[in-house]
């Protein structure tokens, strides 16, 4: 807009990269004296009123649609004038190239620039169906988890099946390594076909938590926990933070903790 208005270029783009012209290097030192006051105003003019706007975030398709979509009703009842356009997706997506006003996941790792606010703890858990337990011993530490059929997870964006650390309340760690009998590269699919009473394995506590509380799952050595990190929700930028993402931002922090889901996703409590 400022380019149209100027009728000059001031960035050269490419896929991979935004540089200033000689145009904009000569404009950028002509306001760098004024230019916090104008980027307190912009601010002051983004927050002005009540939140709207599109609102795009990206989550995983299943968190998402156990966790953060139920709080979509009470949301849009107090915002009415935000617009959600949601991807459900475990990409790792690009906030600012792809015009993301916030992210939710866990154990991710974002580039310069990106404010991270934690939301609960992102624990894994050993599981099994009671169908495949039947008849077989259960394990009396992470060590003898190597023993049965494992489902091993390989991620998507690196290509390699991680080795897990897992610790109890004393401090003691035992490395994990499962049987890799299968292999996948979504945790969901890890999840569903535990469920399937292929074999062992690992997942985060916030997905097996509704199938622990119907049966249909079973936590083996309940003491031990894998650390991965916090869930948190991410955003590109805290001091130009739009009304309608800091509105959401909040809203599902308190959501959490009105919820006590991090007391119910941590691994740790056993």
């Amino acid at each position: 807009m400022l380019e149209r208005h100027l009728g000059v270029r001031l960035f050269h783009r490419s896929t991979r990269k935004l540089t200033l012209t000689d145009a904009g290097e000569r404009f950028l030192l002509a306001i760098r004296s004024n230019l916090e006051g104008l980027q307190q105003a912009i601010s002051g003019m983004a927050t002005d009123g009540e939140p709207a706007g599109v609102l795009k975030v990206s989550m995983g398709l299943n968190f998402g649609a156990d966790y953060i979509l139920p709080l979509l009703p009470a949301f849009l009842v107090r915002y009415p004038g935000i617009q959600p356009d949601w991807q459900f997706t475990t990409r790792l997506v690009d906030l600012i190239a792809e015009g993301y006003d916030a992210a939710i996941g866990g154990g991710i790792e974002w580039g310069p620039g990106v404010i991270s606010r934690a939301l609960a703890p992102l624990h894994l858990i050993a599981v099994a169906s009671p169908e495949y337990l039947r008849n077989r011993t259960p394990p009396t530490d992470p060590a003898g988890l190597a023993a049965y059929d494992g489902i091993a997870w390989r991620s998507s964006r690196t290509g390699r099946i991680r080795e897990r650390i897992m610790r109890n309340a004393a401090g003691i760690e035992i490395p994990v390594k499962l049987a890799e009998t299968i292999v996948l590269d979504d945790p969901e699919a890890t999840c569903r076909a535990a469920l399937l009473g292929l074999g062992v394995t690992l997942i985060a506590v916030c997905h097996a938590l509704p199938h622990l509380e119907r049966g249909s799952l079973v936590r083996l050595v309940p003491q031990w926990y894998s650390d991965g990190g916090p869930i948190s929700i991410y955003y590109a930028s805290r001091t130009l933070l739009p009304a309608k993402t800091r509105a959401f931002v909040d809203f599902v922090a308190e959501a959490f903790r009105r919820d006590r889901l991090a007391e119910r996703f941590a691994g740790s409590l056993g």
